[in-house]
């Protein structure tokens, strides 16, 4: 193409046109934005740098990796968890896991959804759901997704031989529950790790499996255990470029637990078969030693299987949630030993000083002094000092020393709230499972923030007997219940007793842990609590006499809380044996019970009986 001929007038001329234009210098804050633009970009990217390089960096190697290379990951079993004598609580079996890697399917649609169609049909899988994952999953994380686990040796033998591209079949472990409901609320369970988990640990890899609840997500770094894999290096085409290389699996370690697996399986099945009896569905167990903290025995009912997680998760019955550490309820009168204690120290009242229930007390209404406010007792109970006052369960008594009636001084609601800070309530007491909630105490400020009403008599007379808006966990109930029968030392509460790796070497041993130590504080009134819980058992009037027969002493407290606007009760038991030096303390809670506290003292007394006759009868 030939070049066009210029005229170097035309160019002289543009030039003289550009010297007649008007210079006009750019503002100062133009080259400022500019800058400020400028350093955004560069602050941005810098961040996307790092991020990418150090943050993410695991990551993205692991996802070079696999570019690079074949990797085939040996899945590693799980470590055990055991009882205190050693005795399976979960263990492993052996288990084959059918995956789908969608980059292996073949290209044509048609054939892609004749395997997919014939493959859920071999397992009983819903076709829609297995196009709906395929089509949710983000395949930047994973590179295949898991369709089923522990098949049928029928469906995994059509599926072997039908061999279809991008179904692989691999060995691998299940977890094996001895006593799955008796147990599944301490152990919780484990599941596959999901996206979220992959981005937020660059150690896991998309089909390990993960603790989710209980002790199996509480250790889960140390159950875990390490995955093998066999890795081949590849070209860009595929072509083998180096040998394979083998990481062998390691176990995880063993989890040994205080929990005593035969004294727990009782529990659960006495517990069940009181509910069953009473035409009720919900209720828990718990049991310490009062000692030193250790939890012999913990779970709720309803309860689950942890193979079969999707089928209770919306049952209205809520069999996932651990009612033992996460439940809030009234603790009606088992709170009331507490209030005893605190009135003593306070000097309140005397331990001999009597209190006359006549079934209620009036408080005199400013507005119309013909009709007193009225707060009433239970029964009549006449005379009562502090000893008595417990074993009866006299309410009129707890809202005198709590709150004060004529003559007779009150705690108040700031004491209440001091002292039952100092006994754990309120706080959570850092059990090793997942999951624990703390209770609440009322205020007067919160009471006014709340309702714009100022915080009367009455409500610190409700609080006093463990009703009006005061909440508890059971296991913090009964935590500060093993702190009574031991004389006033607060423990945390401990499952795990030791974790040793696959050759016997501990790594971790569990000792006992003192929250708070109160027994110099209140040793000159503690006596007369546990005397009035032993009471409670013994006298004929106490509200525990049913167990008066065993052939041990126990201590104890029975509490019932209404809720739902009075339409429900709940009912508690606590207690400790034998009364002097406890070895063990126990609560059993049945929610929606048909009469009170009297329906738990049944299983309460069984159970007591079954760990004395298996674990305390010849002991020294």
């Amino acid at each position: 193409m030939p070049k066009p001929n210029l005229n170097i007038e035309e160019i002289l001329g543009d030039y003289t046109k550009e010297e007649d234009l008007l210079e006009v210098p750019l503002r100062d804050r133009v080259f400022s934005a500019f800058f400020v633009v400028a350093g955004v970009i560069t602050l941005v990217v810098a961040l996307q740098i790092g991020n990418l390089g150090i943050v993410q960096h695991g990551w993205y190697e692991k996802r070079a990796l696999t570019n690079m290379s074949d990797v085939k990951i040996t899945p590693s079993p799980r470590g055990v968890i055991e009882d205190r004598f050693g005795k399976p609580l979960v263990k492993n079996e052996s288990s084959v896991n059918i995956f789908l890697a969608a980059r292996r399917l073949p290209h044509d649609s048609g054939e892609r959804s004749r395997i997919i169609s014939e493959t859920s049909r071999l397992l009983g899988l819903n076709e829609t759901d297995v196009f709906l994952s395929l089509e949710t999953t983000d395949w930047n994380i994973r590179d295949r997704i898991l369709l089923a686990s522990d098949v049928t040796q029928d469906a995994l033998v059509a599926l072997s031989e039908a061999s279809f591209p991008g179904i692989e079949i691999e060995p691998a472990f299940r977890r094996a529950h001895v006593t799955p409901l008796a147990f599944a609320h301490v152990l919780g369970y484990a599941g596959l790790v999901s996206e979220k988990d992959l981005r937020d640990d660059s150690s896991l890899v998309p089909d390990d499996v993960i603790g989710r609840d209980g002790l199996e997500a509480f250790y889960d770094s140390l159950l875990r255990g390490k995955n093998g894999r066999d890795v081949a290096y590849t070209s860009a085409r595929g072509e083998v470029k180096e040998e394979r290389v083998t990481e062998s699996p390691q176990s995880g370690a063993t989890l040994k637990t205080f929990i005593d697996k035969d004294f727990q399986e009782y529990f659960y099945e006495r517990l069940t078969e009181g509910l069953k009896s009473l035409g009720r569905t919900t209720g828990t167990g718990i049991a310490l030693n009062p000692q030193n903290g250790e939890v012999l025995a913990l779970f709720g009912i309803p309860s689950f299987k942890p193979e079969k997680i999707k089928d209770y998760l919306s049952m209205p019955t809520e069999p996932l949630f651990n009612r033992a550490i996460s439940g809030l309820y009234n603790p009606g009168s088992t709170i009331k030993p507490l209030v005893g204690i605190a009135a003593l120290t306070e000097g309140v009242i005397g331990a001999t000083k009597q209190i006359y229930s006549a079934g209620y007390i009036d408080l005199p209404n400013p507005y119309h002094p013909e009709t007193p406010t009225r707060f009433v007792d239970w029964k009549p109970h006449g005379w009562v000092d502090m000893r008595s006052a417990i074993a009866r369960s006299s309410n009129v008594y707890f809202y005198e020393v709590g709150g004060g009636f004529e003559e007779q001084k009150g705690l108040g609601i700031s004491r209440l709230n001091a002292w039952w800070n100092k006994f754990g309530i309120g706080e959570k007491t850092g059990i090793d499972l997942i999951g624990e909630e703390s209770g609440f105490l009322p205020t007067p400020e919160w009471k006014e923030k709340k309702t714009g009403e100022p915080w009367r008599l009455g409500d610190t007379y409700h609080v006093s007997i463990g009703q009006g808006d005061v909440t508890i966990t059971p296991i913090e109930l009964l935590n500060y219940i093993a702190a009574v029968a031991n004389g006033g030392i607060l423990y945390k509460p401990r499952v795990m007793e030791s974790v040793n790796d696959i050759e016997g070497k501990e790594l971790e041993r569990s000792n006992p842990i003192v929250l708070k130590d109160l027994s110099g504080e209140i040793k000159n009134f503690i006596g007369e609590i546990q005397r009035g819980m032993q009471d409670g058992v013994e006298k004929p009037y106490g509200t525990s006499y049913l167990l008066h027969g065993l052939p041990f002493s126990v201590a104890a407290k029975t509490g019932t809380a209404q809720v739902y606007l009075n339409e429900r009760t709940n009912a508690f038991f606590v207690g400790y044996a034998p009364a002097v030096n406890p070895k063990i303390a126990i609560l059993v809670l049945i929610e929606n019970s048909r009469e009170g506290s009297h329906n738990t003292i049944p299983v309460a007394r069984d159970v007591l009986l079954w760990y004395y006759e298996n674990r305390l009868k010849g002991a020294r």
